[in-house]
């Protein structure tokens, strides 16, 4: 999942730190050294979910030859079930585009988990998650009631999701302010 790096409308938090033309620029190159990196592996596809709608497909600022799927409108929680939800074959993962630390053995080992667990997270150092995978169909309701942005995203998505096989990768650190820089 990817948002068009424009100032004061991505990473607002780290904008009011450092300014939010540099944390712009910041998510820019960090969102496409990501992309890069995970999009070069065969074993998975991978498909940017981009945010505003509009930019979907006319944006130059991701790399070209990816394909690409607008988000839709409504909280991160919406947007992820909506992505979750479209017809697949196959296991899928959603990640994050502002963890600096994220390498394809991470996003291997997610999918490996996968082989035994309904979902998979990768819990993020500061409550939330960098990554959510499902083996099989989205479930309603996985995403109700989470507070978002927040140090208790995950735990709130775990709550809604007890009836699941569940596994947790890799802890990771998100970049939302500074200090996490």
């Amino acid at each position: 999942m990817v948002r068009e790096p424009r100032p004061g409308q991505v990473k607002t938090r780290l904008g009011r730190d450092m300014g939010m033309v540099r944390a712009a620029w910041w998510y820019r190159h960090q969102s496409r050294q990501i992309i890069r990196t995970l999009a070069r592996d065969p074993r998975w596809r991978t498909t940017l979910a981009i945010t505003p709608d509009r930019e979907a497909q006319a944006s130059r600022v991701w790399p070209a030859g990816i394909a690409r799927i607008p988000q839709g409108a409504g909280d991160l929680g919406l947007r992820m079930g909506r992505i979750l939800a479209r017809p697949r074959k196959a296991p899928l993962a959603i990640i994050g585009s502002d963890i600096p630390g994220i390498t394809c053995g991470h996003v291997v080992r997610a999918f490996a988990a996968l082989g035994n667990h309904d979902a998979v997270f990768g819990p993020a150092e500061d409550g939330g998650y960098w990554l959510v995978g499902l083996k099989g169909p989205f479930q309603i309701g996985m995403f109700d009631n989470v507070r978002w942005s927040s140090e208790h995203a995950l735990a709130d998505t775990l709550r809604n999701m007890q009836h699941m096989r569940l596994a947790m990768v890799d802890s990771l650190r998100d970049v939302d302010t500074v200090e996490d820089l």
